[in-house]
């Protein structure tokens, strides 16, 4: 075994040393660069996974029955974590990854003791070890994809993750490791629905706010926020810091003079907003709302279908937040009036107001909010409070509508690539009835000649579609 391991590790470093010619790098190009770059990642990922199954015999060879006869030990260190990180020289996060992730391998690739007390890989999750082990899943991604999914429970058994955990490999192949853990916990949401509940009170009992006074003098607050109570907060923050970290041009006059006026100010955005949220905590609803982008409560709104609060079945989303609610809870925000519900219909739209205006109307502007979930383009987190309202056919020139259905939220940044570089957003119907976004490059220039499938963060729209007969 650890000759083998030796000489696909000298192969993998041989491999990484000539994608890393950094002497012809500037010659390269554009398609070679980054095809040599992806090519490095496999590589990199394929390091990964022998470093981890490595990192998990140090493990198994240095567990506490073990004692003072164990490895680590026996090497003057206190784990095997701390053993990997020094060995290796990497950092106390890495190492831990690397040590839970040969450890979860352990057992799958037959390595691992019988009896042996350790985090095991669940069989349901059997179907990643081949992808980690070929460097085509990194195992940061394993662990991405087993943590979001969490475990078989009364609401979800071992065939629905199994059949999960293969669509989360797809997945992986675009998705970061971030978004790819977000993803798993969308899908688990999904695919156990009647969870969600249980999942939302545990999120919800984690909420904590703790302050510490440092010896500088300085006190500082950590604020753990589950998503219904983020949403108030964020909601605030955006309004008070938006303008100052390049938000969209509003165009009410009052805001125009407020956002110069914000700009003009001394403070930076993190002192704007400590500031702002001292002051509503010293005067409360009574608070000087020229700290805010508008005025009143937070604006939070709930996301939810029609069909769904009809029935009582299903989930709904606090609009910005990841993680949906149950239906008691979206009924319970929405009795005290604060709080708006945007319904969607079965075509995935929630509203269309024709052509009688150039400009979306505040309420087009909350459907399009609660229909995309911030920037539509691909791979962009920008939320809706950052973003713009774009016609996917212009105005002016080829008689576009002000709808909501002909219409997506862009952030600046993405607005003006579309304007300025020539790029055209269309919309068509999808096989499952929803309205479909896609953005189609330029001829030349964009590096890419595929269409870019512009999805929307929130999912609940999906819930709006007619259900389907069996076949």
């Amino acid at each position: 075994m650890t000759a083998s391991l030796l000489a696909a590790l000298e192969i993998a470093h041989r491999a990484l040393l000539d994608c890393a010619d950094a002497g012809s790098m500037h010659e390269c190009s554009d398609e070679a660069l980054l095809e040599t770059l992806h090519r490095a990642a496999e590589v990199r990922r394929l390091v990964d996974a022998r470093s981890a199954v490595l990192a998990g015999e140090v493990a198994r060879r240095s567990t506490a029955q073990l004692s003072h006869d164990g490895l680590a030990q026996r090497h003057g260190h206190r784990t095997a974590e701390e053993l990997v990180r020094v060995t290796t020289g990497s950092s106390k996060r890495d190492a831990r990854v690397a040590v839970r992730a040969g450890t979860l391998l352990a057992e799958s690739l037959g390595e691992g003791d019988e009896g042996d007390a350790r985090p095991s890989l669940p069989e349901w999750a059997h179907a990643l070890v081949e992808p980690v082990t070929q460097g085509r899943l990194s195992t940061a991604a394993l662990e991405s994809i087993r943590s979001g999914l969490g475990d078989v429970s009364e609401t979800v058994n071992a065939d629905a993750l199994k059949s999960a955990v293969r669509a989360l490999i797809i997945d992986a192949e675009s998705l970061d490791v971030d978004r790819l853990f977000r993803r798993a916990r969308q899908v688990r949401d999904e695919i156990d629905t009647a969870g969600i509940a249980d999942r939302e009170r545990a999120r919800r009992d984690a909420r904590s706010l703790r302050v510490f006074r440092g010896s500088d003098g300085m006190t500082r607050a950590t604020w753990v926020l589950d998503p219904e109570s983020a949403a108030v907060v964020t909601d605030l923050y955006d309004r008070a810091t938006s303008p100052r970290r390049g938000g969209p041009t509003f165009l009410s006059p009052r805001d125009v003079e407020l956002i110069e006026r914000m700009n003009a100010d001394e403070r930076t955005p993190e002192q704007y907003a400590s500031d702002a949220f001292l002051d509503l905590l010293r005067a409360g609803a009574d608070a000087d709302s020229s700290a805010l982008l508008s005025s009143g409560a937070p604006s939070v709104r709930i996301v939810v279908t029609a069909r769904d609060l009809l029935e009582g079945s299903g989930s709904a989303h606090i609009e910005g937040q990841t993680d949906p609610v149950s239906l008691p809870t979206a009924r319970r925000m929405l009795c005290d009036g604060t709080q708006a519900p945007i319904l969607i219909a079965t075509t995935g739209q929630p509203l269309d107001v024709g052509r009688t205006q150039r400009f979306f109307t505040p309420r087009q502007r909350v459907a399009l909010a609660a229909r995309d979930g911030g920037c539509r383009w691909s791979g962009c987190d920008r939320p809706p409070s950052w973003c713009e309202a774009h016609h996917i056919q212009p105005w002016e020139a080829e008689n576009g509508r002000t709808d909501v259905a002909d219409g997506v939220l862009l952030c600046r940044h993405h607005h003006l690539l579309v304007h300025n570089n020539g790029w055209r957003i269309e919309r068509h119907r999808g096989p499952d009835g929803l309205d479909e976004y896609r953005a189609i490059p330029p001829a030349r220039g964009a590096g890419t000649t595929e269409p870019l499938a512009l999805r929307a963060h929130d999912q609940t729209l999906r819930r709006a579609l007619p259900a389907r007969p069996a076949a």
